[in-house]
């Protein structure tokens, strides 16, 4: 007899890849941040075309999570869940806290609504994590909108600690800069 976990779906976390739709990235990236947008922000990645998304992907490490879905025919589709920005150079000048030695960051850090809960983030997160220990840092940080005092909770439950505040060009927020140690 199966186990409820056996009809879960398989999630993988792999390295954005040539063949991945970047107009499937940006919708994804607006189903994620919607909440932020309801809430009358103005989160880049809630509402970056797909040159934008391409640009901001090209310009760091993204690192993506996709479910494979079983099709009638047997074959599996594969379709992004989730994503996260591993050390993106802005073309917006960043928080100075991220030119600190031994500090390294993320942006762009989402989950399909449909499939938070999951683990996914977390999963992403500790992808993240390690990229940064392997470059050297012994910090990771990341800014993300003040407002979104869920998104901020998540964040200190992991053990991230406010930094600071950032303002950044295209928004109309304030910024929290969060940073966490790495063991």
């Amino acid at each position: 007899m199966a186990s409820p976990s056996d009809n879960a779906p398989v999630v993988t976390i792999r390295r954005l890849a040539p063949s991945d739709s970047i107009s499937e990235l940006t919708q994804l990236l607006h189903r994620a941040y919607a909440k932020q947008v309801a809430m009358g922000l103005r989160p880049l990645a809630g509402r970056q075309d797909d040159a934008t998304t391409k640009r901001r992907v090209f310009n760091g490490e993204c690192h993506v999570a996709v479910r494979h879905d079983p099709g009638p025919d047997g074959r599996v589709k594969q379709v992004l869940v989730g994503s996260i920005l591993f050390h993106e150079v802005e073309e917006a000048q960043g928080p100075p806290y991220f030119s600190k030695g031994g500090v390294a960051s993320f942006s762009q850090f989402a989950v399909d609504p449909a499939a938070q809960g999951q683990g996914i983030g977390l999963r992403l997160l500790e992808v993240i994590e390690q990229r940064a220990r392997e470059a050297g840092a012994t910090e990771l940080a990341c800014t993300m909108a003040e407002p979104d005092t869920d998104l901020l909770n998540f964040y200190f439950r992991r053990g991230y600690r406010l930094i600071g505040h950032w303002q950044w060009p295209y928004t109309n927020y304030r910024s929290a800069i969060l940073s966490k140690t790495l063991n």
